[in-house]
């Protein structure tokens, strides 16, 4: 038997100096000859990556069992109107004036469902212009027109010139003669209704089977502390930690569909009614705060003007991006500079033969202000990565009011304290949906179905209730 010359061998030198892939030791070639030294740790780059802190320091979890959260926040205990309209008054005793109010009033009159002013009663009227003011007395009412007659304590009535004049009215009491019938009609307190729907919020880690029987050389560290050589456990961890994040992102910017949108559309994948995100209802029930931050203490004291005008919510809480942060340092350090340098000592916990301390938590002028810094609005994959432009949607800050406030529960059908800010989740005595969590496959443990792999499921139905949004403000850029 011969052997073959196939696939054979040249015995002779190459005439010819010929490089070829086996005469030479390239550098990727040696490489893979000789171990490199390698870190076997994954560095953290990016430290903590998790932005999910806000609604557990603010928030509460309650469950729910409604596609539909509705409460009722109370109006005003007093009635203004501040678009008052009257023909020109000139050294008139008596007049008559019209209510152009189309705003929900604080009352509405029980009987006709009208403006909330009656015969006997005592008001205070004002031009918006700041032209004059006078206090009258109430003679007749026109519910069917929101019209109203007074007549004057003051000799010659209230001089304003002008026929195209707007005032403002409130009532501050009343008055009767002897003998005379009481109060006619009576005032019914006109509640404000709001609701929120919950959404469902998903996300899924898969791993084949095969790759889970893997081990890396890299040993992988997560959040929680826990570490390995296999990736698989790293990347579900991450998914959770990604989810959780969602949890508390989707409840701050989750808006509503509107009618005419594609999210709203009955076909294909869609069909998605949204939510009242915190954003969103501070944006339309709340107060804003536009062009840059409060830097000095006339800014905050407008601020604080208006909340005087709202809930006058005794401690608050202020979460700021850090430009904002260093804002409220650089204006609350500028408030003592008289020690020897122009530094403070010996105020804010500060002492000379120590570092001097900028960073303030927290300051009183009217109120109490806590800050707390929101890795959120600092986050360049999050909020922190929007430009600092106008109408960029950049967000510098929120405040939030500490505390619980009365609202109706319609569930519960009476009064209950509540948080300003909470969510609620699905739940029965079957389903609990407040965080779920399952596995799915064959691999892993799991023994649902034939696939070879290991698929971890994330499901959470919840909504936010923003209560009293009148109280919060929205600082935008």
């Amino acid at each position: 038997m011969a052997v073959s010359a196939i696939p054979g061998f040249d015995l002779q030198p190459s005439a010819q100096r010929v490089p070829v892939k086996s005469n030479y030791i390239t550098n990727f070639d040696f490489l893979n000859q000789y171990l490199p030294d390698t870190y076997e740790k994954e560095f953290e780059r990016y430290g903590n990556r998790t932005i999910a802190s806000f609604l557990r320091m603010v928030g509460a979890e309650m469950p729910s069992n409604s596609d539909l959260i509705k409460w009722a926040e109370q109006g005003r205990l007093h009635t203004k109107y501040t678009k008052v309209t009257t023909p020109a008054l000139v050294n008139a005793d008596n007049a008559t004036f019209t209510v152009a109010d189309v705003l929900n009033p604080a009352f509405v009159n029980a009987a006709t469902g009208s403006i909330a002013i009656r015969v006997g009663q005592t008001v205070f009227i004002s031009d918006n212009a700041g032209a004059g003011s006078g206090k009258a007395i109430v003679t007749a009412v026109d519910y069917a027109l929101k019209t109203f007659d007074v007549a004057f304590y003051a000799a010659g009535g209230l001089f304003v010139a002008g026929a195209a004049k707007t005032f403002s009215v409130f009532i501050y009491g009343s008055e009767f003669r002897k003998g005379t019938e009481g109060m006619a009609g009576s005032l019914e307190a006109d509640d404000f209704i709001f609701d929120n729907s919950p959404i469902i919020i998903k996300d899924k880690y898969a791993v084949s089977g095969s790759d889970m029987a893997q081990i890396g050389w890299v040993e992988v560290t997560t959040e929680n502390g826990a570490s390995g050589y296999l990736w698989y456990l790293k990347s579900e961890h991450e998914t959770r930690l990604r989810f959780d994040d969602y949890l508390e992102t989707a409840m701050i910017e989750a808006v509503p569909a509107e009618a005419a949108s594609g999210a709203i559309a009955t076909t294909g994948d869609v069909g998605n009614k949204g939510s009242d995100g915190i954003f969103y209802v501070v944006e339309n029930r709340g107060n804003i705060w536009g062009a840059g931050n409060p830097t000095s203490l006339a800014e905050w004291d407008s601020l604080i003007s208006r909340l005087d005008k709202q809930g006058a919510i005794e401690e608050n809480v202020v979460f700021v991006d850090r430009d904002f942060s260093f804002d409220i340092d650089d204006m609350l350090a500028a408030q003592n500079s008289y020690g020897a340098g122009g530094s403070s000592y010996g105020l804010f916990d500060n002492d000379k033969d120590m570092a001097l301390n900028l960073g303030f938590t927290g300051f009183r002028r009217g109120y109490d202000f806590y800050k707390s810094d929101w890795k959120y609005l600092n986050d360049p994959t999050m909020r922190g990565g929007l430009p600092t432009t106008a109408g960029s949607g950049r967000v510098n800050g929120l405040l939030v009011p500490a505390g619980s406030t009365s609202v109706y529960d319609q569930i519960l059908g009476q009064n209950a304290k509540r948080p300003f800010l909470h969510v609620r989740y699905r739940a029965s005595e079957t389903e609990d949906r407040r965080y779920k969590t399952w596995i799915t496959g064959s691999a892993g443990g799991a023994e649902t179905s034939s696939l070879d792999a290991m698929e971890v499921h994330f499901l959470s139905e919840r909504a936010v209730c923003t209560l009293g949004a009148n109280n919060f403000f929205l600082f935008n850029q």
